[in-house]
């Protein structure tokens, strides 16, 4: 029998098919919902103090290898739309270095995905990388974009962010983790 035609060869590639069709999907769902968190509260969500919830996402690198990417375009689509808008009023810069903050912290986050504390397997380390990404980037961008005192914006955008990841991202995570929403974290 030809090895192409065997039916274990075609059930297997099947099924790889089938998981990037899953990675994808779940990649999309995660943009999506970083975007419409971040649209529907877009007066907490752009400028020089800022609160976006939907950086409570940005946990999710813990659970699951799609996250980075999908966190990433979300932020793009988000970012992207507030300036078209006129809510985003950091314009193209906010795209690139806001996005460039998202991407680091969520692939550190990642890394650090197997650090954890206690027994309910806190990822508190993996928390803190937002804030801090996000503190030193989109501080600086506030900083140049607003004229004002980059340690001023740095403070107001980590400590925001610490709070949202606290707050919210590390009870989502918990919660997520026990549902065991995503099937295989550690891929």
């Amino acid at each position: 029998m030809n090895q192409e035609n065997h039916p274990k060869r075609r059930v297997q590639s099947v099924r790889g098919r089938s998981r990037s069709i899953n990675l994808l999907t779940e990649g999309a769902m995660i943009a999506a919902l970083y975007t419409a968190s971040t649209l529907l509260l877009a007066p907490l969500s752009y400028g020089p103090l800022q609160l976006r919830v939907a950086e409570a996402l940005t946990l999710l690198p813990v659970l699951t290898p799609t996250a980075p990417i999908g966190l990433t375009v979300g932020c793009i689509i988000a970012n992207a739309i507030g300036v078209a808008t006129g809510s985003n009023s950091c314009g193209v810069a906010d795209i690139l270095f806001g996005s460039l903050a998202t991407l680091l912290a969520a692939y550190v986050s990642r890394w650090l995905r197997n650090v954890t504390i206690g027994k309910a397997k806190l990822p508190i380390l993996a928390a803190l990388a937002p804030p801090i990404f996000n503190g030193l980037i989109v501080g600086a961008e506030l900083a140049l974009i607003f004229k004002l005192p980059f340690w001023v914006c740095a403070l107001q955008v980590g400590c925001g962010e610490l709070l949202v990841t606290m707050l919210l991202g590390i009870p989502l995570c918990v919660v997520l983790r026990r549902l065991k929403f995503f099937s295989d974290e550690n891929r």
